[in-house]
Formats: C-alpha cells, sequence, structure tokens
C-alpha cells in the first residue's frame, strides 16, 4: 500500500432524523376473557392457599411474592399487563426468563414450547385473596378483564425451587441470599433478620451488594435450616457461596531455560490513558515496575509465589502480548495500575468471593479507568434465569462509565457440556464488558484452545465470548515476563492472559488515536476488524482479535471503514448513509457494519436485561418501493436472521432486539446499492415496561464497504464526502507495531 488509508471518522455527520410510521392491527389474543377467567379462577384459589399456609413472620407486613406467568405472545413491553397489577392492588419487583408449552396459542395455531417471561410480583395477602374472590364476578369491561388473557399461569414460589445448588446436609455454611429489596428498601433486609431471629437461628451477616431491585447477602447460617431460610417471602434465591476461580495456569508454569529477557527502557507511548488490572499482585521491586504501578489494601496478608507469578503474567501480557524471545520485545502502549486484590488463601476462605468484589467496587467508585481487566472472578459457570452478584454489580458500575473492560471467560471449557459445566463463568456474562476466550495459536489454522469456556451468553448478551485472543496451549505456549527479579522468561496459558492480550490491542488504538475514538468505538472497531475461525460462535464469538493495529486501523485501496460515533432519542429513528461512490460500481460490493451502545441494566429482570435496544434497518436502494403508497424504500436483512418481520418471540430467540453489540455483513451486486442506509430505531424499556427516557443513548457503529471492481475506492469516498467526513490521524508519527 503505497499510500497510509487511515480509517474514516465522522460518519454521524451522514445521519438524519427521519419519521416512521409504527402500529399495526389489534392483537388476536390465544383465550377469550370468559376463558381467561375460568382459567385463571382456580390458579389464584391454590396460590392463595399456599401463601395463607405461610408463618406469619415469614410475610412482613402481610406482604407475600407470587409469579404470574405471561403467555409467550405477551412479552412484548407494550402488552405489559399494568392495568390489570394495579386493579388487584400488586407490584412487579422482578421476573426471569422461562420455558413452558401454553395451552393455547392465537389464530388457533399448535401450540409449542417457547420462552416467555414469569413475573414476580408482591403485593397484600388481603389483596391476592380479594383477587380470588372477585375474579369469577369481573366484566368484560372490568379494568383488569382485558388483560387477562395475558397470563398464563400464576402460582406462589416453592421454598425448596428457591434453593439452588448442592448444600451439605447439617453445618454452618456461608451461603448467598438474593433478596427482592433496593437500597431505599432496607426495612425488608431488617424484617428477614428478625425472621431469622425469632426462629431462633445462629446466623451471621456479612457483606452485601445492591443492584437495581435486588439485594445480595452474605449469611453464615446452618445448612440443615436451609428452607426454613428460603420460606421468607422476599427471598428469590438461596445458594451456597461460590469460590473464587484458581490462579493455576492450564499447565504448571515453567521457567524457559537460558532465556533472559531484554526489557525497553523507554516510557509508554501514551501517558494519558488510564488502565487498572484487578488481579494477584505485582512484587513492589520487580523490573515491570516502571510502567506498573502496584497498589495494596489494608489488612491483606502477603501475596503468595503463586499468585505474584499469575499477577505478573498478566501484566506482562497486557504490557506485551506473548512474548518472542526473537524479537525486540515491543514499547508498551500506557501505564498500568494493578490492584492486589487476591489474599493468600483466596479459594479457600469461604468469604474471600465477597471480600475480592468489594475490593474492586471501592475502586471503581472513586477512580475512572480508560481501560480495566479482570482475569478471576466466581467459580461459577453462568445461568439464564438468574444475575450473579458479580454480574450486577460490575454492569451497573460499568454502564455509568466510559471503560473498555477485558473479563478473561474461564478455563472450565472442557466440563461437562450436558449440565453446563463448560459454560462461560460469572463476571464474563456483563453486557458492558467484553468476555474474552482463548485461541490455541497466534498464527494462522487457529481454533478454541480446549479449555476456553464456551458460550453460549445469556439473551440479551447471547454472543459470548465476545472474542478470543491467543491463550496457549501446553506445545504452544503464552510466554510472559517471569516473577523473579532476574528478568527470565516463564510459559504459562490460559484465558487469564488472552484478556489482557486482546486489552492492549485496544490501548494500542487508544494511544495513536486519543480521544478521538471513544470506548463505544474502541469496542466495536475489535469487534469489526476479527478474523473469523471456522468454529461457532459458541465456541470462539465473534472471532480472533486482529493481529495488529494496521488491520484495525488501516484500509486497502478499495476498501472504506468509516466510525460513526452518535446519539439517538428514545423512541426516535435516524437515517445513517453508507458511503459509496456516485457513479456504477462493477461486481459485488460487501458491507459489514458492527453497531454498539451502553445500556443500564435490570438484574432483577434477567430476561429483560438491558434497558436499551437498536433496530436496525438495511435499505441498500433508495428508488426501490413494492408498493406506491410505501413510505420508504425496500428493505433487506443484516443483523440476525429473523430480523425483518419477526415476532417478539422470535426476535427474543434469534437474540438480537435487545442486544447490545451487534455484527453483520452482506454482499450485494454494485448495481443494486444506490444510496444505501441503515435505519436505527431507539428502544427503551423499563423492569419489563415501556419507557421513555430523558437522555440519548450513545452508540459507535463502523461500516467497512469494500468493492474489488474499484481499485481507488478509498480516495474516490476521501473527495466526494470531503465535507462530511475525514481521515483520523495519530497524534504522533510511531510506527504502528504489535
Amino acid at each position: 500500500m503505497a499510500q497510509q488509508n487511515f480509517l474514516l471518522g465522522k460518519g454521524e455527520r451522514l445521519t438524519s432524523d427521519i419519521v416512521v410510521k409504527s402500529g399495526g392491527a389489534p392483537k388476536e389474543a390465544p383465550y377469550t376473557i370468559e376463558e381467561a377467567r375460568k382459567r385463571l379462577a382456580p390458579m389464584i384459589v391454590d396460590t392463595v392457599t399456599m401463601i395463607d399456609n405461610l408463618p406469619e413472620i415469614a410475610c412482613p407486613s402481610d406482604e407475600a411474592v407470587i409469579s404470574l406467568t405471561l403467555n409467550p405472545e405477551y412479552i412484548a413491553k407494550s402488552h405489559f399487563p399494568r392495568s390489570l397489577l394495579q386493579n388487584v392492588g400488586i407490584e412487579v419487583i422482578g421476573s426471569r426468563p422461562r420455558t413452558i408449552t401454553p395451552e393455547k396459542r392465537s389464530l388457533q395455531r399448535k401450540p409449542k414450547t417457547t420462552i416467555t417471561t414469569e413475573l414476580f410480583v408482591r403485593g397484600q395477602r388481603s389483596s391476592i385473596r380479594s383477587w380470588s374472590q372477585n375474579l369469577p364476578f369481573w366484566s368484560i369491561d372490568h379494568p383488569g378483564a382485558k388483560k387477562s388473557p395475558s397470563i398464563e399461569t400464576i402460582s406462589a414460589p416453592n421454598p425448596k425451587d428457591k434453593i439452588k445448588g448442592l448444600l451439605p446436609a447439617n453445618g454452618h455454611i456461608v451461603l448467598e441470599i438474593v433478596l427482592h429489596a433496593s437500597e431505599m428498601e432496607l426495612e425488608i433486609i431488617q424484617n428477614f433478620k428478625s425472621y431469622l431471629n425469632r426462629l431462633k437461628m445462629d446466623v451471621q451477616f456479612k457483606r452485601q451488594f445492591f443492584a437495581r431491585g435486588l439485594c445480595f447477602q452474605e449469611l453464615i447460617a446452618p445448612a440443615e435450616h436451609a428452607k426454613e431460610i428460603a420460606t421468607f417471602t422476599g427471598i428469590r434465591v438461596l445458594r451456597p457461596m461460590p469460590c473464587l476461580r484458581t490462579v493455576r495456569p492450564m499447565f504448571r508454569s515453567s521457567a524457559i531455560p537460558d532465556q533472559k529477557v531484554t526489557l525497553p527502557n523507554e516510557s509508554p507511548i501514551s501517558s494519558d490513558i488510564r488502565v487498572a488490572i484487578f488481579d494477584a499482585g505485582v512484587p513492589p521491586n520487580h523490573a515491570l515496575t516502571q510502567w506498573i504501578q502496584p497498589f495494596e489494601f489494608p489488612e491483606m496478608k502477603p501475596a503468595s509465589k503463586e499468585y505474584l507469578e499469575h499477577g505478573v503474567g498478566v501484566c506482562s501480557a497486557a504490557l506485551f502480548g506473548s512474548i518472542d524471545s526473537e524479537k525486540t520485545i515491543p514499547r508498551p502502549y500506557s501505564f498500568i495500575d494493578h490492584y492486589r486484590v487476591l489474599d493468600d488463601d483466596s479459594g479457600q476462605d469461604d468469604h474471600e468471593l465477597y471480600e475480592v468484589l468489594e475490593r474492586i467496587e471501592s475502586v471503581l467508585a472513586s477512580q475512572s479507568y480508560d481501560f480495566i481487566n479482570l482475569s478471576l472472578g466466581p467459580e461459577l459457570p453462568i445461568e439464564d434465569d438468574e444475575i450473579h452478584s458479580w454480574t450486577a454489580v460490575l454492569d451497573s458500575r460499568l454502564s455509568q462509565d466510559s471503560t473498555v473492560t477485558m473479563i478473561a471467560v474461564g478455563n472450565n471449557g472442557e466440563g461437562d457440556s450436558i449440565s453446563g459445566l463448560d459454560r462461560i463463568q460469572v463476571p464474563a456474562d456483563c453486557v458492558n464488558a467484553m468476555a474474552i476466550g482463548a485461541c490455541d495459536s497466534p498464527e494462522k489454522n487457529w481454533k478454541r484452545a480446549p479449555y476456553s469456556s464456551k458460550g453460549p451468553g445469556r439473551s440479551p448478551g447471547f454472543v459470548k465470548p465476545d472474542l478470543v485472543d491467543f491463550g496457549g496451549i501446553i506445545n504452544r505456549p503464552f510466554v510472559v515476563v517471569a516473577p523473579n527479579m532476574d528478568l527470565g522468561l516463564r510459559a504459562t496459558s490460559g484465558t487469564s492472559f488472552a484478556a489482557p492480550s486482546a486489552m492492549r490491542l485496544a490501548t494500542g488504538v487508544r494511544a495513536h488515536f486519543g480521544k478521538s475514538l471513544n470506548h463505544l468505538s474502541l469496542r466495536a472497531l475489535l469487534i469489526h476488524t476479527c478474523e473469523s475461525g471456522p468454529e461457532d460462535i459458541t465456541e470462539i464469538g465473534r472471532g480472533r482479535v486482529a493481529r495488529t493495529l494496521d488491520d484495525v486501523v488501516m484500509c486497502d485501496d478499495n476498501t472504506v471503514r468509516v466510525v460513526y460515533q452518535g446519539e439517538i432519542s428514545p423512541a426516535k429513528y435516524i437515517r445513517a448513509s453508507i458511503p459509496i461512490p456516485s457513479g456504477p460500481i462493477p461486481g459485488f460490493v460487501s458491507i459489514t457494519s458492527t453497531i454498539c451502545f451502553q445500556p443500564q441494566t435490570d438484574p432483577h429482570h434477567p430476561g429483560n436485561y438491558t434497558r436499551a435496544g437498536l433496530e436496525i434497518t438495511f435499505r441498500p436502494h433508495d428508488n426501490k418501493f413494492s408498493h406506491s403508497n410505501q413510505l420508504h424504500p425496500n428493505s433487506d436483512k443484516f443483523f440476525g436472521t429473523k430480523l425483518l418481520g419477526a415476532t417478539e418471540y422470535e426476535l427474543r430467540r434469534d437474540t438480537w432486539k435487545w442486544e447490545n453489540c451487534l455484527h453483520g455483513a452482506r454482499r450485494k451486486r454494485g448495481n443494486s446499492l444506490q444510496k444505501p442506509c441503515f435505519d436505527i430505531h431507539y428502544n427503551a424499556r423499563l423492569e419489563s415496561q415501556n419507557f421513555i427516557p430523558e437522555d440519548k443513548l450513545s452508540y459507535a457503529m463502523i461500516v467497512t464497504v469494500c468493492a474489488a471492481g474499484v481499485a481507488d475506492l478509498y480516495n474516490q469516498i476521501v473527495r466526494q464526502y470531503a465535507n462530511l467526513i475525514e481521515p483520523l490521524r495519530p497524534l504522533s508519527k510511531i510506527p504502528i507495531q504489535t
């Protein structure tokens, strides 16, 4: 490439507001109001019987929690049964996804097993009792009657069903209790304490975390009384406290004989980037401390040799990637703050999980970082119907910060697939972080490293891992600086090293282009420029992280890559033009796009976890209409496989409607494109319901157009759009390197 074709910025100047008519025919219900009334009446009677049998002390202020399972045709936020709940006098406090086979479907279609939403609702037992007594007499015009067909089942949670995981038969253990309680509902926590005291249980309350409508409480209690504890109506989940993942590599790491390392003697390329790594420690006088600032928390025990080895290895990966002893070690891109959050007895102390999270949260609450790496977390595969405390707390924090966060997915990829023990581990299911797995080679013909945890993630957040990077295997290890002071090398492996290695590429882009590319653009660029592999997305996510900075920030002569960094108002539509030459385009044109945004989250509604969603419509030709009265040009599929004309269930099953990172590509004939564009619609929801927030939603979109038949496409686009988009230039003329 004779000239340097840098990626193009200011793509948001190619956007404009548009008006799209919405609405449709009235919904056909699966049940008539009369059928719904007859179906639900005996269910409410049984539910009342169950909650009336609960001890008075388990229902403070006479309140009880019951569940309403929606018919799958009513899971859209616009169908939320608000009027019914208001009339009965109950409120929604959470929900979770549930798979059912409904009794009926609308339009006489055959019932089939589908995903739906189970609502947790709270109210006075007297109100629920009154509902049971009055329902048989509800007329068609009753305020709650019209929403009755949306309810498939009504029940009361069984205490046994709240208990997750295996508990010992007896003895005091550390439990994680999840309560339906926000920070504004501290009386629920106090009522729970009073409940346990009145049962004369020898229990101890420890740390707690709040995330939206949930309270995660650490509790020391007798295992034999777990069912009694779970009887308290405000409890959502009770589980044994998970352990932290071990920091041992996948094979015993070893020194590389006769290999010494010569570190660069320069400061980082950028001194403006703030990077934080939360891990196992770095010796205060280690050679890496010329770029690493170690931080310790008060009253921690000294770090073990094994932990320091892990901490130094993770920092080495973030600074240099996997070291090739035959090549000069590259200059780091940034300084790094390393916080030691693990004690010497981490993984053995049942309280350590919450202690570590507390340390991390205390830093994030007081410090602002551009990049964060986590190569640790609970030894717990994710679940579809519940959010763990680590995920809830971190996602809530990251939804407010302008941060690129990398989280290692874990090394349990060879676990049992049927039971889900090979699935990505908490907190890699954070939607506001990038989950990084490991591949087995930095060269061609790579695949997932056998130990690297698999997807899918939860929906939304279905594509997890997001990406993979080289993490080492036994015959091709990941090479890092050794923890001792003689500057040796060490062979190791694990997703712990793939994650900071991937973060290093992102810091390299920021170091060269500064804040002209925000955190959402950096995330989108990493996904957009990744190298697809031979395996399914559940194995490798979108693919392997690009090998060089050139792959991310440079364009071939027949290619343009444009960065859009904009905002969109709720319930509004914008049209984003895709730049192509004004004249005829011979042959085929490939269009690839990635869009990312940062949503607020509702951990008490895991099936409706993200508060924002973008529906994107691809319109390839501005003069193609199917009908004379059509307002906008014909659309074509781009993101997802069932996006166009799909039902709410199909969109959710296909996982794209509420995903906060979308990626797609199309190959079209050049003569089928004329002023192509994406129409982008911002959908908002709050706790499963309709919601119009006050703030706009920030997004970043990357669009690449490649036309093999147009040798000077880049130059044509730069000239044609000279007053709109422009090449991004590095801050300094430093050779781009890996």
